[in-house]
């Protein structure tokens, strides 16, 4: 029998914000076309994807303002920090996405960059709707109740 390989992933970035402001729905992993000085940038582990977005209007997915910040060492030859970056998908899975912003009023959100196991940088990409502020005061109600009961259960025994 073969042995299943552990899924080891090196998380970059990730958008904690984003399980709270919206309500995650589908999930999708995309590649992101970068850079060399980009890659380098990333394998140190300082970008964010906190306030960045996708848009799919022209039939390419396309990550906007998200921060890779500048490699030091690679001086002239270096990057735009907040460029767009292409987001590399199959063409259903983009139409799915704009689908689901057109008709739906969905929003497409970065939840996370991070090295897959062949050492490759993907991007997991969420159809989310956003929450009004009532629904974020029951989410944190839940979230600090789920924790209480953790530490009763815990403290029981």
């Amino acid at each position: 029998m073969a042995e299943k390989k552990s899924q080891t992933r090196k998380v970059v970035a990730d958008n904690r914000r984003a399980r709270f402001d919206y309500d995650i729905g589908e999930v999708f992993e995309a590649g992101i076309a970068l850079s060399g000085t980009e890659v380098k940038s990333l394998r140190g582990g300082k970008a964010t994807v906190a306030e960045s977005y996708v848009s799919a209007k022209t039939g390419e997915a396309i990550l906007y303002n998200s921060f890779i910040p500048e490699y030091l060492q690679a001086n002239r030859f270096n990057h735009e920090p907040r460029r767009p970056r292409k987001l590399l998908m199959h063409k259903r899975e983009i139409a799915k996405l704009w689908q689901a912003v057109e008709r739906e009023g969905m929003t497409v959100v970065p939840l996370r960059i991070y090295f897959n196991e062949q050492g490759r940088a993907k991007v997991e990409l969420a159809i989310a709707r956003g929450r009004k502020a009532h629904d974020k005061r029951e989410a944190l109600k839940e979230k600090d109740w789920a924790r209480d009961k953790q530490r009763l259960m815990r403290d029981r025994g």
